[in-house]
């Protein structure tokens, strides 16, 4: 198998994008990739999307974004995996590179979640639970992450206070991040004063959805020497409903596919400079640090909690603001992580470039952990 890299990455700012369709923000997102890699023509696009047939009107997304990208006549197809679609994608192009079958190839995610009620907009999300025994019962993502994060608290003493340095982190860093949909610092104050949306989520605890699209074209390492290489890709699978898992407080997805890409890698947590997790909610980002190695059980709070987590400290996360303040155009959402990844091994992160970032790690999940694809990034 070849070794890949990242050629070029492209993306639009995260916003309620009233002004510009679903096909609009991929085809601005693959063209900004497109010319950052200095390329006009690919071989294959896969594109990365969530619910663009329920709250959009439209499904087969591949060749209508490869026309409207002037890439008529290339293999097209559109990939869904939840909230984690854009990782799954980012996987299959990278496998169809390095097996030799493709030399270049287009990952676009792209979501557009704004324009629909917000009923309707909830509905549509929630299909990535289990119809019949989750929400036939009325739960919605909120309400599931809510019961997992108050069992976390009961068993390991934590209050909700402990998790605020996850969102005051978040959007720290999204303040300084043009493409991010919540441009402002908050406080432990103001992260307290949020109003309840689950007990005992609040509305800081949880990522705003928001319209956006991300890119990257990947080719083979030996032919862009310089370009940023993955060199750990890996994914796996959970129950998708959380009570029919063994432990609800374990990742076991998350610990599965960051063994798996920490092996291809040949590294381990103690490598990692940056890593991008999937902060959809707060209890997420505590659990995601536990599953891949950078905390012990019970201890993934405490890494906020040290100051481990900013852009000085031993682990940074969300370093563009993540999911929580950059937003979560959920199909979207592992390619913005990848791209900011790239742009921080590359040394283009701006206000937010963490210092002497070498390695880098992303890690999308689709549903509540049934789906996850963890990617190793090094300069």
């Amino acid at each position: 198998m070849r070794e890949v890299a990242i050629l070029g990455v492209g993306q639009t700012p995260v916003r309620e994008h009233w002004e510009m369709s679903l096909r609009a923000l991929a085809v601005e997102a693959g063209r900004a990739a497109l010319a950052d890699a200095g390329v006009d023509k690919v071989d294959a696009i896969y594109v990365s999307n969530m619910n663009s047939d329920r709250l959009v009107g439209q499904r087969h997304l591949g060749p209508l974004v490869a026309d409207y990208l002037g890439q008529r006549g290339v293999e097209a197809v559109k990939l869904e995996a939840a909230c984690g679609s854009a990782g799954s994608a980012m996987r299959q192009g990278m496998m169809a590179v390095a097996s030799g079958e493709l030399e270049r190839v287009l990952i676009i995610g792209a979501e557009k979640l704004t324009e629909t009620p917000h009923q309707e907009t909830t509905a549509a999300l929630a299909t990535a639970a289990d119809a019949d025994f989750e929400v036939e019962q009325g739960i919605t993502f909120v309400g599931l992450n809510a019961l997992i994060m108050r069992r976390y608290m009961h068993e390991y003493g934590y209050t909700h206070k402990d998790f605020a340095p996850f969102a005051i982190a978040a959007h720290a860093n999204a303040s300084r991040n043009p493409n991010a949909l919540y441009r402002y610092a908050i406080d432990e104050r103001e992260y307290e004063r949020g109003r309840d949306v689950a007990d005992p989520i609040r509305l800081y605890d949880a990522s705003p959805i928001g319209d956006g699209a991300a890119a990257l074209l990947l080719v083979a390492a030996d032919k862009a020497p310089s370009a940023v290489r993955v060199i750990g890709s890996a994914s796996a699978t959970d129950t998708v409903s959380v009570h029919d898992r063994e432990d609800i407080l374990w990742l076991n997805a998350a610990e599965l596919s960051a063994r798996r890409a920490y092996d291809q890698a040949k590294v381990g947590p103690a490598d990692i400079d940056l890593f991008e997790l999937h902060d959809a909610f707060s209890i997420m980002a505590a659990l995601s640090l536990e599953a891949c190695g950078f905390a012990e059980r019970g201890r993934g709070v405490r890494v906020g909690l040290d100051g481990d987590i900013t852009l000085g400290g031993r682990i940074p996360i969300s370093t563009m603001g993540g999911l929580k303040a950059r937003g979560h155009p959920v199909g979207a959402t592992g390619l913005y992580q990848l791209v900011e990844a790239t742009l921080q091994l590359r040394g283009e992160a701006g206000a937010t470039q963490v210092p002497g970032a070498r390695i880098a790690m992303t890690q999308n999940i689709g549903g509540s952990g049934a789906t996850i694809t963890t990617h190793i990034l090094k300069a």
